[in-house]
């Protein structure tokens, strides 16, 4: 769960969807670079970026999704964001800029519907719904252990 309400939050589309992240937990944007294949990582990370000398899992959000899986483009964006206390990159079709949130436009209840583990709550927005997400829940248990292990095995631990 965020632990505190969202002032600002980046969206970002994935096949024409809008989603939102809180704009604290983002570090920074960049392009879409050739990813390292990373043995043994959870089926959600889809390999390993080399951001300055550090080594950062980039997470599959089309896999997490269920949408339909497509090669990495130059045009892609990749999120530089904090998850808990692993930073890590989202890849994603575009990163469509900030907004300023407004008293009421987060709606919280969302998060406590069942299957929505990684949702923080909804925007409501002039143009529809658009989901916040909470990148500290959004690797199971399992799957940061399994990424741990893997980022050890590859000498990429923080």
């Amino acid at each position: 769960m965020v632990t505190s309400t969202p002032r600002e939050v980046l969206l970002f589309t994935l096949e024409g969807q809008r989603y939102a992240l809180p704009l604290e937990d983002v570090r920074e944007l960049v392009r879409a670079v050739r990813l390292t294949p990373l043995p043994r990582a959870p089926a959600v990370v889809e390999g390993l970026l080399d951001l300055r000398g550090e080594l950062l899992p980039v997470l599959d959000l089309r896999r997490r999704f269920r949408l339909p899986a497509r090669r990495l483009s130059p045009s892609d964006h990749l999120i530089v964001a904090q998850a808990g206390r692993r930073n890590l990159a989202l890849r994603v079709d575009r990163a469509e800029g900030l907004l300023a949130l407004e008293p009421g436009q987060l709606d919280a209840s969302p998060r406590e519907l069942p299957g929505v583990g990684y949702v923080a709550g909804a925007l409501k927005l002039p143009d529809g719904l658009v989901l916040l997400h909470d990148l500290r829940t959004f690797l199971s248990e399992a799957e940061a252990l399994e990424l741990e292990e893997a980022l050890m095995k590859e000498g990429a631990s923080p």
